[in-house]
């Protein structure tokens, strides 16, 4: 009964909570498999992280996306979950889920790329043996997106008013410095690659072109690949008279639909959604997709 409540749960929650449901649960799976397995959380995840060699990138390229679903450290998912869910909520006011996402994505593809482009580049990080991990990435191009897109969007900080540019340019102006003294080289240059996809999309977007339109179709792509495909079953329509014409049945079964939501809808007013059975729960969440 549990189980189902949390799988309907995950299934209406918008994309923000969903992406930070997914990062929780790998978190807890990877320590908890670390434990049973007496190894570290490195050694579960290997084929997962995002190296910094382009050979070994090449036998797992799936981890340029896939390395943003990991963190070892509390602190890590965190802090990375609670400026996602600050800064996602901005954004879902704004446009749909699948742009969130797609940026989302995007910025820790640049990040990723700029990680290994640094570290096969510059002299200072050549003959190191690292990899990178975590959402910061793809977390940076969500806060520097809105924030580039709506600069001048006030938020409440500690009973202050603060810009979101404000904080955009705080959070690029502290990664760049402490990129010569931090221990976290390559974890701060994504944070500037994930960073520069947020605020192109943004500025490029204001200007009418979606420079991520063709990742959504991806996406799209993704999504009806996943969906189960089932054959419609032959239905001999008689067209006698105009009251049995599809048309008309059409206007019925609409207009029955619509009662019924409007129904379930008027019972979450009167005695809240916990009052709704299970039937009329998965009946709205289903009219909600239509």
């Amino acid at each position: 009964m549990a189980a189902n409540n949390l799988t309907y749960q995950f299934k209406t929650a918008n994309i923000v909570v969903k992406i930070i449901a997914i990062n929780v649960l790998i978190f807890l799976l990877v320590r908890l498999s670390a434990f049973l397995m007496q190894t570290t959380p490195m050694a579960v995840t290997s084929w997962f992280v995002l190296p910094d060699g382009l050979g070994a990138f090449i036998t797992q390229p799936w981890s340029i996306i896939t390395y943003s679903f990991l963190h070892f450290g509390f602190f890590h998912i965190f802090f990375n979950m609670y400026i996602l869910y600050w800064f996602g909520r901005i954004v879902l006011n704004l446009f749909n889920e699948k742009r969130f996402l797609a940026i989302f994505l995007l910025g820790a593809i640049c990040g990723g790329l700029l990680y290994m482009l640094a570290y096969n580049l510059f002299p200072v990080f050549i003959g190191t043996n690292g990899y990178l991990l975590g959402a910061s990435a793809a977390v940076r191009a969500i806060m520097i997106f809105i924030a580039a897109y709506s600069p001048n969007t006030e938020v409440m900080i500690f009973r202050f008013r603060i810009k979101l540019w404000h904080i955009g340019l705080a959070v690029i102006l502290l990664d760049l410095i402490q990129i010569p003294t931090s221990g976290n080289a390559g974890g701060l240059i994504a944070h500037l690659g994930g960073a520069l996809l947020g605020y192109l999309y943004a500025i490029q977007l204001a200007k009418g072109n979606d420079i991520g339109k063709w990742f959504e179709n991806i996406l799209d792509w993704f999504e009806n690949l996943l969906k189960p495909r089932t054959k419609k079953p032959f239905r001999k329509v008689h067209r006698t008279t105009q009251q049995n014409s599809p048309r008309s049945k059409s206007k019925v079964d609409a207009s029955d639909h619509q009662k019924k939501v409007d129904g379930i809808l008027d019972k979450i007013g009167k005695s809240g959604y916990e009052s709704l059975t299970k039937a009329e729960k998965d009946f709205l969440f289903k009219a909600g997709k239509e």
